[in-house]
This record gives structure tokens, C-alpha cells and sequence, in this order.
């Protein structure tokens, strides 16, 4: 099911170079995509909450979450977003260099929605991005966040 709508995704990574990537592999996207940043996690969840100062902040559709972040790492604000009733629904897609097992374990178990290792050239980056906006956006069916 093709999504015909803005999609909002909320990524959440500390590397400059990464998120650069990002956005120039969801401006390829033959979708309208609005990609917001947070480069820690204590901004994420001000973002997801709608803390001051982002008040105003859309409630993402989608989050790709870096494990390794400064301030509250991504295996805290995971376990944040699905404890939250309000934010839980949101799937998350951890998307990170660990390829530890127990990081894996560890983010099913608080129920993390997919794991996907990140790569670290552009082109598989790109060809990455692209998957999950195939599945995600044009196949899963995502639910509708009341604001």
C-alpha cells in the first residue's frame, strides 16, 4: 500500500555524516518524506514528548534510533518510547554499527519494531534507507497518530 501522504520520520543519530546521508537518501524518496534530527537522546524525547522547545513538533510516523548516543543512549530512549502509551505505537527501527548480539537481544526484548545494522559506505547506506522505505512506508501499514 503506497502512502500518498507527508510521512514524518524522526531520526535520531549523533553522527553528522550519517544523518547527511539520510537526508540525501529520503530526498531521492519517491515519496514526500519530512525527516526531523535529534542528535542525542534527551532531545529525542523532548522532540517524541513535545517538551519545550518543540511545542509544536509533529509526532513522527516512523523513528530510526542510533544505539550509541550521547546524553541517554538509544537502549534508554527505546525502552522510553515503548513504556509510553502515547508514544509506543510509533515503530522504531534501530539502525546502528553494534552488530553485538546482546544489543540485538536487548533491543527485541524492550520491542524494538526491526534491527538493521548500519553500513558505512554511501551506496549501501543508500540502498539501506531505500529498503526501509519500501517496506516501511510503501508495504507495512503504519498507524495514524492523533495530535
Amino acid at each position: 500500500m503506497k502512502i500518498t501522504r507527508l510521512v514524518n520520520i524522526l531520526l535520531i543519530e549523533d553522527n553528522p555524516g550519517d544523518v547527511r546521508l539520510a537526508q540525501e537518501a529520503f530526498k531521492e524518496s519517491n515519496m514526500e518524506v519530512h525527516l526531523d534530527v535529534a542528535m542525542d537522546g534527551i532531545e529525542a524525547l523532548n522532540f517524541l514528548r513535545k517538551s519545550p522547545p518543540y511545542s509544536d513538533a509533529v509526532t513522527p510516523d516512523l523513528v530510526l534510533l542510533d544505539l550509541n548516543l550521547p546524553k541517554k543512549d538509544g537502549r534508554e530512549v527505546l525502552n522510553e518510547i515503548k513504556v509510553d502509551p502515547i508514544l509506543r505505537s510509533i515503530p522504531v527501527i534501530i539502525l546502528t554499527t553494534s552488530n553485538a548480539e546482546q544489543d540485538i537481544l536487548n533491543s527485541y526484548d524492550l520491542h524494538v519494531n526491526c534491527y538493521i545494522n548500519k553500513p558505512v559506505d554511501f551506496d549501501r547506506f543508500f540502498d539501506i534507507i531505500q529498503k526501509i522505505e519500501d517496506f516501511w512506508l510503501n508495504t507495512a501499514i503504519l498507524p495514524t497518530m492523533v495530535e
